[in-house]
């Protein structure tokens, strides 16, 4: 919906179903616009907003309406849309329906309230579409609705174009004068609310399929993958990598959009100024919202640094019924100018590039991010792994390799009953539910299938299960098989380099480890690699005293420095931030 002042547009925020029912008299009497009471507020621009007159236009520019000192004169109503013919004013239903019961319709009918229906005569189901309507989309709700009627012994379908408007209050209070004059009079009946554990909840096989293609599941619904970031924050990249992965699976189309490309075909003409910018991010917007609505995935990796933009994107790509999925590539700006290969870090603080993110123009970071990544430091494969989890989560794509081998962690003491068996317990409540790490543990001379020792247990937290322990000795399979080997003592390393020697690169005790991971920008496998190519010697200090047969202080002391260790330790392992 457009406004104007005669003849020059200029948008503004008025939606069309309000419009059609001012039009159609479905709201009169109206005291105005932007006066107490009235029914509908028009914002007009800042420009507009002392203007006598304002022309009211459709997305295509054919007028309307004449909106004047609160009176709205009509030129013409809205000739297109689907089912256009059921879009009756409370004139036409009184001539074709009066006498009949009226039903509000906002969602589909499930089997109990067309039962409740049956009996109750001839019927008008007015379905209240339009903007905002609660679960389906407004065509979906129309076309439930129309198959509920067929579905009863004598029901006929009325559209009101009532959209909401975010006030529960004022769209109750708004329907209710809606209704209220479709009806004028004639008996109108609620649809009683159905808990979701009755059988008479379900939808009818013909509602039912309407309702699956209205809104499916996540793995078929539209999907716009954002991501947005500083210049070199390797944005981009992770999107080229996440793209790859879609088509390797090849269960999904995809379409990147492409700054360089957007801005070729899309966007040319267009400047670097904030207002082209901005301008480039809501066509690209667009386009990604139009993939998203026929079940595409678009990805983009725009810099997007405005919040509002963004805010706009979303709500493109959600009215149009996808998802919008922001990623937030945090790598902090040092970093970014450390990787500016094209110097132009250095050219905006120079001042030769006006209004460049992050030195001359502002980045507001997201509050929204469906997940945050810094690539600092850290692997294409280990950043990109951040994302894959998180889409995981939401079931709209699933793209981690399930046959990668999990990253395999031995904890290694003396008798494998007190320190490793507490690091293991530990460190599996600390890392969750997480496959893609595995801990055990063994002892140097260690037990065959004891418990976890009775003074240790007792300072584990309530939480942390340890029923299942049952103790070992360490083997040459155990440490060949390990990816990382954390010892409580050094002693306990010396034994197992002397014995394995092929393990030089991951053994090393557990405070040690810590030391040097707490302050790595590297995760994973990567800061393994790297922590083994340094061999550093492990220090007295970094051991763990041996608590076994020394009272509860002692077991105490051991359990509180290992937690805090290993709280440093299964982040950098995993890359999640605690």
């Amino acid at each position: 919906m457009s406004a104007s002042s005669l003849p020059q547009h200029c948008p503004t925020p008025v939606e069309l179903d309000d419009l059609e029912l001012l039009l159609s008299g479905a709201l009169a009497p109206l005291t105005g616009f932007n006066e107490p009471g009235s029914a509908v507020t028009l914002a007009l621009p800042e420009a507009l907003k002392d203007l006598d007159a304002v022309e009211l236009v459709d997305p295509e520019g054919l007028p309307l309406a004449i909106a004047s000192q609160g009176a709205v004169t009509p030129l013409s109503h809205p000739q297109f849309g689907p089912f256009r013919n059921l879009y009756l004013t409370p004139a036409q239903v009184r001539q074709q329906y009066a006498g009949r019961t009226f039903v509000p319709v906002t969602d589909a009918l499930t089997v109990g309230q067309l039962e409740e229906l049956a009996d109750l005569g001839p019927l008008v189901l007015l379905a209240l579409a339009g903007t905002g309507t609660p679960t389906l989309s407004p065509v979906g709700l129309i076309r439930a609705t129309i198959a509920a009627a067929g579905l009863l012994p004598d029901a006929a379908v009325v559209v009101v174009p009532l959209a909401a408007h975010g006030d529960a209050v004022a769209d109750h209070d708004l329907g209710v004068q809606v209704v209220g004059n479709y009806a004028q009079g004639d008996p109108v009946t609620g649809l009683t609310s159905v808990s979701d554990d009755d059988p008479l909840a379900d939808y009818p096989e013909e509602i039912a399929d309407i309702v699956d293609f209205d809104r499916p599941g996540p793995g078929q619904q539209g999907l716009v993958l954002f991501f947005t970031g500083l210049s070199g924050s390797g944005k981009s990249t992770l999107a080229r990598a996440l793209m790859d992965k879609v088509l390797e699976q090849g269960e999904r189309t995809v379409t990147s959009l492409d700054g360089d490309v957007v801005r070729r075909n899309l966007s040319a003409g267009l400047t670097f100024s904030k207002a082209d910018r901005e301008t480039n991010i809501r066509r690209i917007g667009w386009v990604a919202a139009e993939i998203a609505r026929h079940g595409g995935v678009a990805i983009v990796s725009p810099i997007a640094p405005f919040d509002e933009t963004r805010q706009q994107v979303r709500e493109m790509v959600e009215q149009a019924g996808g998802e919008f999925f922001l990623v937030h590539v945090a790598t902090p700006l040092e970093e970014c100018e450390r990787r500016d290969r094209k110097g132009l870090y250095a050219k905006a603080r120079r001042g030769e590039i006006p209004e460049f993110t992050g030195i001359s123009s502002p980045y507001e970071e997201p509050t929204d991010a469906a997940v945050r990544v810094d690539t600092t430091g850290r692997s294409i494969e280990d950043a990109l792994d951040d994302v894959l989890v998180a889409l995981a989560k939401t079931g709209h794509l699933d793209l981690r390799e399930t046959d990668r081998e999990p990253l395999k962690v031995l904890f290694v003491c003396t008798a494998n009953i007190c320190r490793s068996a507490f690091m293991e317990v530990t460190a599996r409540h600390l890392a969750g539910d997480r496959t893609d790490i595995e801990f055990s543990s063994a002892g140097t001379h260690g037990f065959k299938d004891h418990a976890l020792d009775g003074e240790m247990a007792a300072v584990l937290a309530p939480a942390v299960e340890h029923d299942d322990f049952a103790s070992r000795p360490v083997t040459r399979d155990l440490i060949d098989d390990a990816d990382l080997v954390l010892t409580a003592e050094s002693t306990h390393r010396t034994y197992l380099l002397e014995e394995h020697p092929q393990a030089f690169r991951k053994v090393f005790t557990l405070g040690q480890f810590a030391e040097v991971a707490g302050g790595s920008d590297l995760h994973g496998r990567d800061l393994i690699e790297s922590l083994g190519r340094q061999r550093g010697a492990a220090r007295p200090e970094h051991d763990i005293a041996d608590p076994y047969r020394r009272g509860p202080q002692a077991s105490a002391e051991a359990g509180q420095r290992i937690t805090a260790l290993l709280e440093t330790v299964i982040p950098a392992l995993t890359g999640e931030t605690r």
